[in-house]
């Protein structure tokens, strides 16, 4: 069962804390503590209802005042909590086709690894908010079998309602004969089968065909395909196997290296903390052997840090 660590706080009360927001603003200096305080102990739905209660209110929009007190990683983590879930992924899709190159990562953790019902919020989110489809965009950004896998994976077409565990050595042994048992490899069946199939039933695959080849379809993967198409394809594997290990690993890449990648970091945080946040914290610390907010507490600082923890925290 997927754990949150964020949760519907009862007794809420969008007034008010509209209210301490505006006396956390007001004056000289910035109660940054009260921010923290409010924001990182509301959900998505309610953190909504408080930017509509402050413009009622104070005839202000409530992001905007926060971006002209704040400041830095910590401006930009409060104003992703005043964002809603789909249209923040959204934002960080768009944005991973922006300037040179395209952020291949990004556009792999956010749409490798969603249902039909959240693909096709997301789709339609970012074609009202950009006004252009979300496939138009990937035909002109990526390429080649990478670009297929991602069309694929968008299409919101998986059927989630076929688990008959029967068929799962018939699809073992296709893409066994798509890769491994080849010369070259059939690109194309990897992606029409791993976007196709219902959850349950890939899961019944990689155990047929790790039974029956002696190896692991990650690994098979591994040793079959190179670079963007290699990620996009093991990111759908993971996250079928255990979603909560799959972020782990994103929230660990976002800090491993030089440099943190900090937009990968504030959207697993933000995004995750009213799903399965909790149940990530413990797959990080099972992997890594740290907990993940001490990993936080050594990748950033200050009033960000706070934040981001507080999320963590629960």
């Amino acid at each position: 069962m997927a754990q949150p660590t964020l949760k519907h706080v009862g007794n809420f009360d969008p007034s008010t804390d509209a209210a301490m927001l505006r006396k956390a603003m007001k004056g000289l200096g910035t109660d940054e503590a009260s921010i923290i305080n409010i924001l990182a102990n509301r959900t998505s739905d309610q953190r909504q209802k408080i930017s509509s209660a402050f413009k009622q209110e104070y005839g202000k929009d409530l992001a905007k005042e926060l971006k002209k007190e704040l400041s830095g990683h910590f401006e930009r983590v409060v104003l992703a909590l005043l964002v809603p879930t789909t249209e923040l992924l959204a934002d960080h899709v768009h944005e991973a086709f922006k300037g040179v190159g395209t952020n291949e990562d990004t556009l792999v953790e956010i749409l490798c690894t969603r249902n039909n019902k959240e693909i096709k919020e997301l789709k339609s989110v970012y074609e009202h908010k950009f006004d252009k489809s979300l496939q138009k965009s990937l035909e002109k950004e990526t390429s080649g079998h990478f670009r297929s896998l991602l069309i694929a994976m968008t299409s919101g077409e998986r059927d989630e309602g076929n688990i008959d565990l029967e068929l799962a050595p018939k699809l073992a042994e296709r893409l066994y004969q798509a890769g491994e048992g080849r010369d070259g490899t059939d690109e194309a069946e990897f992606i029409r089968i791993l976007s196709s199939y219902s959850y349950p039933l890939l899961l019944a695959v990689f155990l047929a065909y790790k039974k029956t080849y002696d190896k692991s379809l990650t690994d098979a993967i591994k040793s079959e395909f190179v670079g963007n198409l290699q990620n996009g394809l093991l990111a759908v594997v993971s996250s079928i196997k255990n979603r909560p290990k799959f972020y782990a690993k994103c929230l660990h890449d976002a800090m491993e290296g030089i440099g943190t990648k900090d937009d990968a970091l504030i959207r697993l945080v933000v995004t995750r903390a009213e799903i399965d946040l909790g149940t990530i914290k413990h797959e990080y610390e099972k992997k890594y052997g740290k907990s993940l907010e001490s990993r936080i507490k050594s990748d950033t600082t200050g009033d960000y840090e706070k934040m981001l923890v507080a999320l963590v925290d629960g």
